[in-house]
C-alpha cells in the first residue's frame, strides 16, 4: 500500500473516530457492499458501543480490509463522510507531500469529488490519428482492471475546460502525449503536475517533450500497429508498478458500477 492511500484512510480513521456511531457503519456498510465485513470484525461494534481503546485501530483495520477487496469503495467512503461530517479537508494527489498548500483557482471550480484509484486520465490532441494511440491506452489500463477516460467522453460541464480539469482532479494517474507539441497537452500537464498527480509522459518524438520534462522517464512509441502494441505493453507494466503501491488493482466490482462519485 503506496503513502498516498494509507494517509487517505489515516485521515478517514480520524474522522470515523470521531463522528461516527453504530448506525453511521450500518448504511456505509449498505453503500460500500461491505456490510459483512464490518458484522464479521469481532471487535469494531464492541469497541465502538463500549469506548475501548482499541475502537481506533479496529476502525482502521477495517478500512483497509474494504478497499484493499475492492479499491473503488474508498471514494464511496470518503463521500459519504464528507455528506454527514462536512468542513474536513481531503487528499486529491498522488502522492502528497509534508507540506500541504490550499488553492483556490479563478478559471475552474474545484469539484464535489474525490480521487478514484481506478481513473487513468489521457491528456491528448483531439484529432483522428490519435484514436489508435488512445485505444492502445485503453488496451494497457484494461489490463491492469483500470479505467481510462479523456475529456471528449463526457460532456458535464459548459466548458470543456472545466471537463478536464475535473477529470485531472479525480485521476490517480495521468498520461500526456506530447506528440506535435500540443499547447494545450502542455497546460494540461501544468494542471496535473500542480495537483500533485503522477504524470506519466508518452511521445512518438523525444524532441516534442518539454526541456523541463526531460528528466522523467518518456515511453517513446511509434504509430504502427507493432508500435502501439509495444506502447501498450510498456504502459502496462508502468501503470502496474504505480497502483497501489505496484500490487496492481483487482477486478471491478459490477455491483458498485454506477456507484462512484463523478
Amino acid at each position: 500500500m503506496d503513502t498516498a492511500l494509507a494517509n487517505r484512510l489515516i485521515e478517514l480513521r480520524a474522522r470515523i473516530v470521531d463522528h461516527f456511531d453504530a448506525g453511521n457503519w450500518e448504511e456505509l456498510g449498505l453503500l460500500a457492499g461491505a456490510t459483512e465485513v464490518i458484522n464479521r470484525h469481532s471487535r469494531l461494534l464492541r469497541s465502538l458501543s463500549w469506548g475501548d481503546e482499541d475502537y481506533s485501530g479496529n476502525v482502521l483495520t477495517v478500512l483497509r480490509c474494504i478497499v484493499e477487496q475492492d479499491p473503488r469503495t474508498l471514494p464511496i467512503i470518503e463521500a459519504y463522510v464528507d455528506q454527514h461530517f462536512p468542513g474536513e479537508s481531503t487528499y486529491v494527489s498522488a502522492k502528497p507531500a509534508e507540506r500541504r498548500i490550499t488553492f483556490a483557482p479563478y478559471v475552474f471550480k474545484v469539484p464535489d469529488a474525490h480521487v478514484e484509484l481506478d481513473l487513468v486520465t489521457v491528456m491528448m490532441p483531439f484529432a483522428m490519428e490519435f484514436g489508435a494511440v488512445y485505444g492502445a491506452i485503453k488496451q494497457a489500463s484494461a489490463q491492469c482492471s483500470l479505467r481510462c477516460l479523456r475529456a471528449d467522453n463526457i460532456w458535464e460541464e459548459s466548458t470543456i475546460v472545466q471537463d478536464i480539469f475535473n477529470l485531472i482532479y479525480r485521476a490517480q494517474v495521468v498520461v500526456v502525449d506530447f506528440t506535435g507539441k500540443n499547447p494545450n497537452v502542455m497546460y494540461e500537464t501544468g494542471i496535473a503536475h500542480t495537483l500533485g498527480k503522477l504524470v506519466i509522459p508518452i511521445s512518438q518524438a523525444l524532441e516534442d517533450v518539454p526541456s523541463d520534462m526531460r528528466h522523467h522517464r518518456v515511453l517513446k512509441y511509434l504509430p504502427n500497429s507493432e508500435g502501439l502494441a509495444k506502447l501498450s505493453g510498456d504502459l502496462a507494466t508502468k501503470l502496474k508498478q504505480v497502483s497501489l503501491g505496484g500490487q496492481g488493482l483487482p477486478p471491478p466490482r459490477q455491483d458498485h458500477e454506477d456507484d462512484v462519485p463523478f
